[in-house]
This record gives structure tokens, sequence and C-alpha cells, in this order.
């Protein structure tokens, strides 16, 4: 579960970055919120990574529960 809110959390935080995004801002300001959206995404993605070798694992050794 812990995983799932944390999934929502960087999501949520790409969204409410590329708003942003679409606002005026300075140079520097927009490099930042950029550089924000990039670090959530990557965030997001090594989350993502991680759970499907959970599952995967979870998978290859029969446990039913996948997500404890």
């Amino acid at each position: 579960m812990i995983d799932d809110h944390l999934a929502r959390a960087h999501r949520k935080n790409i969204q409410r970055y590329r708003l942003i995004l679409q606002t005026n801002l300075t140079e520097s300001e927009r490099q930042f919120v950029e550089r924000r959206v990039g670090e959530e995404q990557s965030k997001l993605e090594m989350l993502v990574r991680s759970l499907s070798s959970k599952v995967h694992h979870d998978q290859s050794t029969g446990r039913e529960n996948l997500l404890d």
C-alpha cells in the first residue's frame, strides 16, 4: 500500500509541476521546475521497476499476495 501512495504522490507532483510550466516563469524558475519534473519521473520509474521485479519474484516463488 505504501508503494501505491508513493506512486500517486509522484504522479501528482509531476502533474502539478507540468501545470506550473504552463505559467509565466523566469528562465531560472523554469529550469528548476523542469529539473523537479525529471527527478519525480525518475523516482516514479524506479518505483515501478521495483514493483515489477517484486511481482515477478512473487510469481516465480508462488506467493499469492503480491504487494505486502
